[in-house]
């Protein structure tokens, strides 16, 4: 009997679990909890923006007792740092790879377990040392990291303590070399898994397309990866040993080629899981097949293979030589065209449907207004001569929001409404859960899209105080928007929270299927056993074959069962 399928013990069940559907949720519960890190420190940077140099409220006087409860300027360069780096490399990405493709490929494919169940538990267990080590930097000599979280050189090999010292700096190079080792283990699992655990009949074109999107963003955590972890050792080398890979004396540009070899389709990684699930939860909340399948397969791949040839427009202002940086231009505006299929995929999708409009739809379809909208900002970027303009004002910051925030939490959302109900065997309320795309929609604009026009007004991004320039002193206004904007949009969260709370204990207890959906995981138990299924199946249609009928059962199962395995 193998690994995945003996039955664990307590110790095994929820600790070192081998059971992939476990290691999702505590992927989840983990990234939940670094949220809280995240979100903090995004509130602290808004209400230094808002009311500078005054006391933060609840935690000011802890952190900040010699001043009074005033944060220092330093400390602001900290809270930038922390907020991108944990929201990036410990929150949406191990939710969008760890809980999405941990709890739902095995399923998806009519698989048992992962290819590699023990070195899928080792992919979960790296990370929360990982977020220790980002974390320390408050507690260690020198002050936590306060580079960015792009960490460029000179600056991230010199900041803090210096070369031999500990200080947050360094643990965050160690923070980052971790979870870098983590998710290339977890690529490789999804990788295997997809290729060889197929249930008979799933060719590549029956996968769900929310599976086409993690076994794409698999292969670019895959082949970025090893890139930026390699670069991490080299910069921890610099400032432990004194080497001079980045440093004046080396090449301190070279870093930026190599976080942004993996740092730009790490966008990918994130907004390509979120592209499968809005179409799976768009099919089957409007009863009606994807449009163009096969387009949105190869539109998903072409957006991936580009994405490794577009990271020099991060670098417009770095004095690159301007024919290099017309290659990158043009590069980044051919990837809008594979983007601009999967919008008009969702919309083609919807058309002629019977829509049901459920808290899972309301997200999808948020997500697609959110996505286009921070897309054509992009547009923007792509421009070297308007890039140069705007890249350190808030234009970039309010463009990359819409996309990972808008974009990607929306697709999160939509994927936790729609697969609640197959992880608990209960249904969230549906009440509570339209209420919460309402302000979520309502609020994520009030948040970035005044950040655009402060942008365009000239106003600079990782600065303290930009009141100090007499030319923004009429930005505090809609800065002061912006911020009681992101209060609110913070709160509005808690009716998600609630509403998991109540959903756990009193939601409607459902069936397998409570969508009336095709696809593969509808076919266990809700929420499934150990081993995921009580029968073998065989696929015999593709996931998204409704019929034209009217009326409930207008699904057709993507697979039919036989005799126990």
């Amino acid at each position: 009997m193998s690994d995945s399928q003996a039955k664990p013990g307590w110790f095994s069940s929820y600790v070192w679990s081998l059971d992939h559907k476990t290691i999702g949720i505590q992927f989840l519960v983990f990234s939940m909890l670094m949220l809280v890190f995240g979100l903090a420190s995004s509130l602290a940077i808004r209400w230094q923006l808002a009311w500078p140099w005054t006391q933060m409220p609840v935690v000011g006087r802890a952190l900040f007792p010699e001043t009074g409860g005033v944060p220092t300027p330093e400390f602001y360069t900290v809270l930038f740092t922390i907020h991108g780096s944990v929201m990036i490399f410990f929150v949406v990405i191990p939710l969008l790879t760890g809980w999405l493709g941990n709890y739902l490929i095995p399923l998806m494919i009519g698989a048992g377990d992962m290819a590699f169940p023990r070195l899928n538990a080792l992919s979960f267990w790296l990370m929360p040392p990982a977020a220790i080590a980002m974390l320390a930097g408050f507690w260690s000599e020198g002050g936590a990291a306060s580079a960015g979280w792009t960490a460029y050189p000179p600056l991230s090999t010199s900041v803090t303590t210096t070369a031999g010292g500990a200080g947050g700096q360094t643990w965050w190079l160690v923070s980052i070399t971790l979870s870098g080792i983590a998710s290339t283990l977890g690529a490789i699992n999804y990788i295997t898994t997809i290729v060889k655990l197929r249930a008979p009949g799933l060719d590549w074109f029956r996968l769900p397309l929310t599976v086409w999107a993690l076994f794409i963003a698999a292969i670019l955590q895959l082949a970025g990866l090893p890139v930026l972890t390699a670069g991490g050792l080299m910069q921890l080398s610099d400032r432990l040993f004194e080497t001079q890979f980045f440093s004046a004396q080396g090449a301190p540009i070279l870093w930026q080629h190599l976080f942004w070899f993996y740092g730009h389709p790490a966008v990918y990684v994130v907004i390509l899981p979120a592209m499968g699930v809005v179409s799976d939860v768009l099919s089957v909340h409007a009863r009606k097949g994807v449009f163009g399948y096969r387009p949105m397969v190869y539109s998903m791949l072409a957006i991936a293979g580009l994405g490794f040839l577009v990271w020099g427009h991060h670098m417009f202002v770095s004095g690159m030589n301007p024919s290099i940086a017309l290659a990158f231009q043009i590069s980044t505006t051919l990837i809008a065209l594979p983007a601009g299929v999967t919008v008009c995929h969702g919309l083609a999708t919807l058309w002629g449907s019977r829509i049901r409009f459920t808290a899972a739809m309301l997200f999808a379809l948020g997500f697609v207004a959110l996505f286009v909208t921070g897309g054509l900002s992009g547009l923007w970027l792509t421009s070297t001569p308007v890039d140069v303009y705007v890249h350190d004002t808030y234009v970039v910051v309010g463009h990359f929001h819409y996309i990972v925030f808008g974009g990607s939490v929306f697709g999160l959302f939509a994927a936790f409404y729609h697969w609640f109900p197959k992880m608990t065997g209960r249904m969230m309320h549906e009440g509570l859960g339209k209420l919460h795309f309402a302000g979520t929609f309502i609020l994520t604009s009030g948040v970035f899209l005044l950040m655009h026009q402060i942008g365009i007004a000239g106003m600079l991004r990782r600065t303290a105080d930009p009141y100090v320039y007499e030319s923004f002193a009429h930005l505090r206004e809609p800065n002061l928007l912006i911020t009681v904007s992101a209060i609110l949009l913070a709160l509005w969260q808690l009716l998600f929270f609630v509403n998991i709370a109540w959903s756990l204990r009193a939601g409607r207890r459902v069936g397998a299927n409570p969508w009336q959906a095709n696809s593969l995981e509808w076919e266990a138990a809700s929420p499934p056993g150990h081993g995921n299924f009580s029968r073998a199946l065989v696929v015999e249609a593709g996931p998204y074959e409704y019929q034209p009928s009217r009326t409930e059962g207008d699904n057709r199962p993507q697979a039919r069962t036989i005799s126990a395995p």
